[in-house]
């Protein structure tokens, strides 16, 4: 995927990204303390987060276009500074973001312990569930595919409706346990659920059993990630499918499964070959592990290339927030 650079030379593809941007507090500490117990952390950032802005942050690293459209806090004027200088230093189109006054934007506490392994608790208002995007004319304009977290299906269901009768693919990251009549199944041309997530959704405690079950509410790709052991997914006739996750020094896994998602978009957006989209996403995401600060440890296009043409993880191009 990364060696193919057919269409390098044209205009690179514009994604919408429907989410919620974060304030991620990260914290780097020895140990995840227990109920009641105190931890000295030995490194700390505050960077710009949410699934879909994480994605749209790795499509951008990637080569490709992200315009970012949902619901940001009115409220802690300086934070949302702060959220919208990350995201435009990353060249993200933010114009899409929506204002809804008097409401804190989303915040995250991470702790990331020796292993890479994160640890989160996340406040999001109820207001900003109420959010009306800007009109399709608008936001899908020149955009060659869209990507939603599944937990804003209330206000961006519609929008994704309008995307496929135009005939753009919808890819949506399953981060969140779906209602089985949730109105995404129909309009979602993949879908690409967490292990967690997946399992909740169909009552399985199996990825493959629950990707079967979820077959049958849907016509779209299917496929999950699970960490360190890689990717399912099922091909047209249903049958199942597996990719290894590249092996790395894991240092930070916030942020991991929105550039898989980011990745996985912009590939499919260019009208790469299935499994060779998956691979570049593994691979995405695999780097991105290797660094600390979130998704803002995505690698650029190039890292990608020599990482699937060596299998060496090699010097960040960009430092880490």
């Amino acid at each position: 995927m990364a060696s193919d650079d057919r269409g390098r030379d044209k205009t690179p593809p514009r994604i919408l990204c429907i989410g919620m941007p974060v304030r991620d507090l990260i914290f780097r500490v020895p140990v995840v303390p227990a109920r009641g117990h105190k931890e000295y952390a030995s490194a700390f950032i505050e960077v710009a987060g949410g699934n879909s802005p994480n994605a749209a942050v790795a499509i951008a690293r990637l080569g490709g276009r992200a315009l970012l459209t949902g619901p940001i806090g009115g409220a802690h004027a300086a934070s949302n500074a702060i959220i919208a200088d990350q995201f435009k230093g990353e060249g993200l189109d933010t114009s899409g973001l929506v204002v809804v006054d008097d409401v804190v934007t989303p915040i995250s506490s991470v702790l990331i312990d020796p292993s890479g392994e994160r640890t989160i608790a996340t406040f999001r208002d109820p207001k900003l569930w109420t959010v009306r995007l800007p009109p399709p004319d608008i936001l899908l304009a020149d955009c060659a595919a869209v990507l939603i977290e599944s937990r804003c299906a209330p206000f961006g269901t519609e929008m994704c409706a309008e995307a496929r009768r135009r005939g753009l693919p919808v890819v949506v990251d399953g981060d969140r346990m779906m209602s089985l009549r949730e109105g995404l199944w129909q309009v979602a041309s993949h879908i690409v659920f967490s292990s967690e997530a997946l399992r909740a959704t169909a009552g399985v405690d199996d990825d493959v059993a629950a990707l079967r079950k979820v077959a049958t509410l849907t016509s779209a790709f299917l496929g999950v990630t699970s960490g360190a052991r890689g990717v399912d997914w099922l091909d047209g006739h249903g049958e199942p499918h597996h990719m290894p996750a590249f092996p790395v020094h894991t240092v930070d896994t916030l942020g991991a499964g929105d550039v898989f998602h980011g990745a996985f978009t912009l590939a499919v957006a260019e009208s790469q070959p299935l499994e060779q989209g998956l691979r570049f996403a593994s691979a995405a995401a695999a780097l991105k592990c290797t660094r600390f600060g979130g998704a803002f440890g995505s690698p650029q296009r190039s890292e990608v290339a020599d990482f699937l043409t060596s299998g060496v993880v090699g010097t960040p191009a960009c430092p880490s927030r």
